[in-house]
């Protein structure tokens, strides 16, 4: 499996000749760019997962490429006359062999009287993002992106999730918000690594192989 982070949760999995992009929000810009994509998965609603504009340009540049997410941006989408298959908490589809999850209800609170539905995402029994959530599927996961930054989450609970999910390799994600994103990996990459778990922080655009 390669991934090659692009922004903030904006991330391209290539895995088994398919290629994967995941949440085209409004903090990343490569989306608009990016050329053979088969799969866009989108967890949430927000902006900074689901950007519009970027999603149309995305498919005007890759006409083949089929959206997969949850009921919730569906509506959105229906709006804007764009087309998807839903996936969600404890559905599974397979694409080209490769086997598509959906783990996870509802965005971590932000505040009480604002819910929002969030679903995550496991690709292969491989690689696990599970978006704006805390969510655990309870299964065995190599790969796991985890969230470092955000008004819904601190950070000692982002390294509490790595430590039960106790991913094979862990990497960083949703900091597009922080000025210096190595704020949001300091800690998590030190404690992780003293309880013998791998952290790696992507630089954007560059391709890591797992």
């Amino acid at each position: 499996m390669k991934i090659t982070k692009f922004g903030h949760c904006c991330l391209l999995i290539e895995e088994e000749g398919l290629r994967i992009l995941t949440d085209p929000g409004s903090y990343s810009t490569a989306q608009t760019e990016v050329q053979n994509i088969d799969i866009v998965l989108i967890t949430h609603e927000h902006k900074d997962h689901f950007h519009v504009e970027s999603l149309k340009t995305l498919l005007q540049n890759n006409q083949q490429a089929k959206v997969i997410t949850n009921k919730s941006v569906g509506m959105l989408l229906d709006n804007e006359g764009i087309k998807y298959q839903t996936l969600e908490d404890g559905e599974n589809l397979t694409v080209n062999e490769i086997l598509f999850e959906g783990f996870g209800k509802d965005h971590a609170i932000v505040y009480k009287v604002v819910p929002v539905q969030n679903t995550g995402y496991f690709i292969n029994n491989k690689f696990f993002y599970p978006g704006d959530s805390f969510t655990n599927p309870n299964k065995p996961i190599k790969v796991l992106a985890l969230p470092v930054a955000g008004p819904w989450m601190k950070l000692s609970e982002a390294i509490d999730y790595a430590l039960s999910i106790n991913a094979q390799i862990t990497f960083p994600v949703h900091d597009g918000i922080l000025k210096d994103t190595t704020l949001g990996s300091y800690m998590p990459s030190k404690i992780l690594e003293e309880n013998q778990l791998k952290f790696e922080v992507l630089e954007l655009n560059k391709v890591y192989e797992f």
